[in-house]
């Protein structure tokens, strides 16, 4: 029975079974090996009877379609870009994870832990997909307000404060706030107490909502240089600035990426990738192809223009909160000869288990 997909704008590809034995034989030796896989050893291996020559003939046929090419002058081939999104979409059969590496995710990700603080669960998250995948692991977040539990304001001069922020989970956030010109230290407990006295609960974005509704109460209970205190500190905590609309991102791992570095060419890409990592605009993208598509996304060399020069693959999938909205991304990023079929369901399972435990 043939076997047929369509790619993108490239048209249909279309293999028989002796064309799709041959081409699922040369991309599963690429995936565990990363060599090229000759007409030789191939023509033992099938489980056809086909001579060393009918399988160059094939091999051929493969390479006019686009699905392989030969690295060196009558070497074996190995599978292009075209040819591993074929392979995925065509004849990659995903399981479900083991119960040994779905005991192991619940362990490394602490998911018996909800007093965990959210930059832990990532850190986790990061590390352990890293771990279970030997490639770089990577979980993204939209940095969201904590829900609050003290404030406190901590005069450092004339005209500067440290605004303490405790969340409900004893994350601390510590931000600096130019103060008003003559406010005394008298007012920055005034201003802390009102705070601590309406916030119980709230985020910050809802107390300042709550705020803008009690302006009375505020005016009544506070002088104007403490009410302008206030206002700044929610402000300053609330992100108005750019830098606090960033996503974050955490990867582990990439000690991972240099494993099997052959020479300056590979060197060059892993710098590519890393210089990409490390751009701000580089996480919306991710999470953006996250949110594109509902499950695991798979994302191969050019197919991801995120990472198209350094020629890695990307498998990411969505995590959210409870009410179901997107709030980050769960993934691997490695070369192009990654264990697909295992990781699929590992980042699957981690991307729920993210979703369950920010609820």
């Amino acid at each position: 029975m043939p076997i047929t997909r369509t790619l993108g704008h490239e048209g249909a590809v279309q293999l028989d079974e002796r064309s799709g034995e041959i081409f699922r034989r040369i991309v599963e030796s690429y995936l565990e090996s990363g060599e090229p896989l000759g007409s030789r050893n191939l023509s033992r291996i099938l489980p056809m009877s086909l001579s060393p020559a009918s399988v160059r003939n094939v091999m051929s046929d493969l390479e006019h379609l686009g699905l392989v090419y030969s690295p060196h002058v009558s070497a074996g081939r190995l599978p292009t870009q075209r040819g591993l999104r074929f392979f995925v979409d065509a004849f990659m059969q995903v399981g479900d994870l083991s119960p040994e590496d779905r005991a192991s995710i619940d362990r490394q990700v602490r998911a018996g832990d909800r007093d965990q603080s959210v930059e832990g669960l990532l850190a986790d998250a990061s590390q352990m997909l890293s771990g279970m995948s030997r490639g770089a692991g990577l979980v993204i977040t939209q940095k969201n307000d904590p829900v609050l539990k003290h404030v406190e304001f901590i005069r450092l001069g004339p005209t500067k404060a440290l605004a303490v922020l405790v969340g409900e989970h004893d994350q601390v956030e510590n931000r600096i706030i130019e103060l008003p010109a003559g406010v005394t230290s008298s007012q920055l407990t005034e201003a802390a107490n009102f705070l601590n006295a309406h916030l119980a609960g709230q985020t910050l974005n809802e107390l300042r909502g709550e705020i803008e509704r009690l302006q009375e109460t505020v005016r009544r209970e506070l002088d104007g240089l403490s009410q302008d205190l206030v206002e700044r500190g929610i402000a300053v905590w609330s992100g108005t600035d750019a830098e606090d609309k960033a996503a974050q991102l955490i990867v582990r791992g990439r000690a991972n990426l240099l494993e099997g570095v052959a020479g300056m060419d590979d060197v060059d890409r892993l710098r590519l990738l890393f210089d990409d990592l490390e751009k701000n605009e580089s996480l919306i993208e991710i999470l953006s192809l996250a949110e594109a598509g509902s499950g695991v996304r798979i994302f191969i060399g050019s197919e991801n223009k995120l990472f198209s020069l350094s020629g890695s693959s990307l498998i990411v999938a969505p995590y959210r909160d409870g009410e179901d909205r997107i709030i980050g991304a769960v993934g691997v990023i490695g070369p192009t000869r990654l264990n697909y079929a295992r990781i699929v369901p590992m980042v699957d399972y981690t991307a729920q288990l993210m979703s369950r435990l920010r609820r």
